[in-house]
């Protein structure tokens, strides 16, 4: 059994509140704040969503694996709205796989990795974050994708040129804010999956990219977090 519990509780007070254990049978350890301090981990640990794979970085790699780095970029797979964000790229994928995506926000680079191991030939990830972006350079390394995935640091308004499929797993607001240029990075009828966003402001995001020209194609909830799944109307 693994709990997490106030740094200022001991061994024996464990102990003696499960009744008739022995305090030097219960390992304190620290838990690790991930994904911005929204999910405590013990230790990093598999986790599979959709058919994608995600496992820690000293596991053995293997065909259709994903290893990650213990560090703080956001993206473990952990959060409902990484979660959300892969399986709605798996969807668009296995419709007809774009040649190529592009991951705003990119944090860990899990959403671009994700996709280049679902098939995507080449992906272009973008953060305003320099540490994010040298963990996702250290996991597209590790996974030997880094041929593939191209990283730089900006927004969608520093880009140029248009992709098949964009990914974007970031705050509402800032969604919000940037709806016009991240719409114009949408190639023709392409496809945008948006996430990180609150489920009692997904109707927001949802008019502001409607009013930048996109259609709305599904949304995805889950605890609390939504995903929207819109398509370019030229």
């Amino acid at each position: 059994m693994a709990a997490l519990i106030p740094d200022s509780v001991t061994a024996t007070e464990i102990a003696s509140a499960l009744g008739g254990v022995d305090p030097t049978d219960v390992a304190v350890s620290a838990a690790v704040g991930r994904d911005d301090g929204s999910v405590w981990i013990l230790g990093q640990r598999p986790i599979r969503v959709g058919s994608l794979d995600i496992v820690p970085a000293d596991f053995q790699a293997e065909p259709g694996v994903l290893r990650l780095i213990d560090a703080p970029a956001f993206g473990t797979g952990l959060h409902p709205t990484t979660a959300l964000s892969l399986e709605a790229l798996e969807d668009a994928v296995r419709s007809e796989t774009p040649d190529a995506v592009l991951d705003v926000g990119t944090g860990s680079g899990i959403l671009a990795l994700g996709a280049l191991v679902l098939g995507v030939p080449r992906a272009m990830a973008i953060d305003i974050d320099d540490e994010a972006l040298d963990v996702a350079g250290k996991n597209a390394h590790l996974n030997g994708l880094a041929g593939r995935l191209e990283l730089a640091r900006g927004t969608p308004d520093t880009l140029t040129g248009q992709w098949p499929l964009v990914l974007a797993n970031v705050l509402t607001a800032p969604l919000i804010e940037m709806g016009p240029a991240l719409s114009r990075r949408v190639g023709r009828q392409g496809l945008l999956v948006l996430s990180g966003i609150r489920a009692t402001l997904a109707s927001d995001v949802d008019r502001a990219y409607r009013n930048a020209g996109m259609r709305h194609v599904a949304m995805t909830s889950r605890d609390g977090w939504v995903a929207l799944v819109l398509r370019a109307s030229w």
